[in-house]
């Protein structure tokens, strides 16, 4: 591709669809608003599990340690809107342990002070790697792994879409916003030639097609079904 487009094409390029991944992340981190409303108004947690927020979190600062240009080149917009995921997880986890019960509040607050423990370690002994391109590579595996079981996550709920054919637990805006994300930053890392973000970001741009896909099928399902007439029984 270098040979075939000029580099300031291609930069022009990646910045643009980094740019459009950092826009169309936020709508990611803004989507679990409404849940967090009701748990204030509610002043509790119901059923919710703040663990997947735990994660969330971890991943953000993993992906947002791997964009600083000590890590690796040229990533600062990997760096940025992962520094705003970072915010919003943080926020939510912290709503989450005010508002659910005792119980619930230790083994959250032990979870994040794991996560920033374990950050802590991750960046520090990064850094006292003095041979950068294994210093890259070992954070790039690492930023690579999470991410991928990001996208992953939502294989449950798409299982419970076919078993139950109905849409209800898999949000459209949500899935789109998925897919639109991670199209985004297949092309930025395939724009700067880093494995460590395509990859990732090709298979969630796989599974956000998956999940569209589903979402219109048994969407346009719910909808015959629900046209079809009763048929009162004469027995």
């Amino acid at each position: 591709m270098a040979n075939l487009v000029s580099p300031e094409t291609l930069e022009i390029c990646k910045q643009a669809a980094g740019i459009a991944g950092n826009i169309f992340a936020f709508g990611l981190f803004v989507s679990p608003i409404p849940t967090f409303r009701r748990i204030i108004r509610n002043q509790s947690t119901e059923q919710f599990s703040g663990i997947p927020y735990i994660y969330a979190l971890l991943n953000c600062l993993i992906c947002a340690w791997y964009g600083c240009p000590f890590i690796s080149s040229d990533n600062l917009l990997v760096t940025t809107v992962n520094s705003v995921g970072a915010v919003f997880q943080l926020s939510y986890i912290i709503i989450y342990i005010t508002n659910t019960e005792k119980p619930k509040k230790f083994k959250m607050s032990a979870l994040l002070v794991a996560v920033f423990a374990l950050f802590a370690v991750i960046s520090i002994g990064s850094m006292l790697i003095t041979d950068l391109e294994f210093r890259h590579l070992l954070i790039g595996f690492l930023s690579c792994f999470t991410l991928i079981s990001m996208f992953a996550s939502p294989l449950s709920v798409m299982n419970i879409v076919i078993q139950t054919r109905s849409v209800e637990f898999m949000p459209f805006y949500l899935s789109l916003s998925t897919f639109l994300m991670s199209t985004s930053f297949l092309l930025y890392g395939v724009f700067n030639f880093d494995p460590f973000i395509y990859v990732p970001n090709g298979i969630g741009t796989i599974l956000g097609i998956a999940q569209l896909a589903l979402y219109f099928y048994y969407h346009d399902k719910s909808k015959e079904e629900s046209s079809e007439p009763l048929i009162e029984s004469v027995a």
